[in-house]
């Protein structure tokens, strides 16, 4: 954690919440309490944000090295994450789509909460042609500074989507007329699915894997077919192999 992924400091997260600055999550210290307390609750409720309870030991932790002293910083029990990179709306998705006269394609990641994997898949995404990726905000990495790096700046180009509920999210996806393919080792091989068209591919956590409700309210089941003796693939890569596929089948349908 770093001074570019948080804000610190009761008077300061205040100040950011009502300034309708994006966080990511809000930490505070079990037990705090006051008025400003109280307002900061207030106005990241309104605004949907996750809030953690935590004890002093995980702020310490959060905050420690940000001084230039090397000292802790004074939290006042109050710490909020923030997006190294704004995130977009589902219309910007869309919209970018639009712009290049092609069919919506998109990514939904469901539980990825490694910062790395979360850069190396948007990073994938923008090069091989998705027009956006969404994320829940609950068990999942944010767009914090490690993922941004990790992007190689690609985040600048497509937009990453932070959505309360991934399940009512991919029902209005359907509704736009676009289909939803979760990525699962029991599904279909890839090299027999049409994956041409307006598609939303799911991507699940490597130990987890795509949820069991997500995969049910999908239209298809995908698998990427394997020879080896492992039977798994790191989520980024199942990821460029999938956007590959997708990209592959819409060159060939030209």
């Amino acid at each position: 954690m770093n001074n570019q992924d948080i804000i610190y400091g009761r008077n300061n997260v205040f100040e950011a919440l009502k300034k309708g600055v994006q966080i990511d999550k809000l930490y505070i210290q079990s037990g705090a309490s006051g008025e400003v307390i109280n307002n900061i609750l207030i106005f990241a409720r309104q605004a949907k944000v996750v809030i953690k309870n935590v004890n002093k030991i995980r702020l310490d932790e959060m905050c420690r090295d940000i001084e230039a002293d090397g000292m802790t910083a004074n939290h006042q029990g109050v710490v909020a994450t923030v997006p190294a990179f704004a995130y977009g709306e589902i219309e910007d998705i869309f919209a970018l789509a639009a712009q290049k006269e092609e069919k919506p394609f998109i990514i939904i990641l469901d539980g990825i909460k490694d910062p790395q994997n979360l850069g190396a898949i948007i990073r994938s995404a923008e090069v091989l042609g998705a027009h956006g990726i969404i994320i829940g905000k609950h068990r999942s990495a944010g767009l914090n500074s490690v993922a941004y790096k990790v992007s190689c700046g690609a985040a600048q180009y497509i937009p990453v989507v932070k959505v309360t509920n991934i399940s009512q999210t991919m029902d209005d996806l359907k509704k736009k007329g676009v289909w939803i393919a979760a990525a699962d080792m029991d599904g279909m091989p890839l090299s027999k699915m049409d994956l041409t068209g307006p598609l939303a591919i799911i991507i699940g956590s490597e130990g987890e894997g795509v949820s069991k409700n997500l995969r049910q309210n999908s239209d298809m089941v995908v698998s990427i077919e394997m020879s080896g003796n492992i039977t798994s693939l790191n989520a980024a890569c199942a990821a460029s192999i999938l956007l590959y596929e997708k990209q592959r089948q819409e060159m060939l349908r030209k």
